[in-house]
């Protein structure tokens, strides 16, 4: 599921529940480890589209993990918003990434 903006715009779904739809599903699937859905929520949160909010620690987050997780364009990505973000931000994103993977391992246990 790809949440990149078309055309350089906001790639916004016509109604907001199908936005919190494929939030959802990106969600369901980076539970489940899948790098391509982290990567994807990284997106939404860095662009503010889908019906996620305009985050940057969030995204630094999903970036991080995407990037952990093989995704080759996800570590351009955390630079770039890296690169906005205060050096207090960007180490509330690691924690909240290590945090998302002690959960995950937490939960496969």
């Amino acid at each position: 599921m790809d949440l990149t903006p078309i055309n350089g715009g906001a790639a916004e779904p016509a109604d907001t529940a199908a936005a919190d739809l494929l939030v959802a599903t990106c969600l369901a699937a980076a539970a489940q480890g899948d790098a391509a859905a982290y990567y994807d929520l990284g997106v939404a949160f860095s662009t503010g589209s889908h019906g996620a909010p305009c985050d940057l620690v969030e995204a630094h987050k999903w970036f991080n993990l995407a990037a952990l997780g093989g995704h080759e364009e996800a570590a351009w990505c955390r630079a770039d918003v890296a690169d906005e973000m205060t050096a207090r931000e960007i180490a509330e994103a690691q924690r909240r990434a290590r945090q998302w993977l002690a959960e995950g391992s937490r939960r496969a246990a």
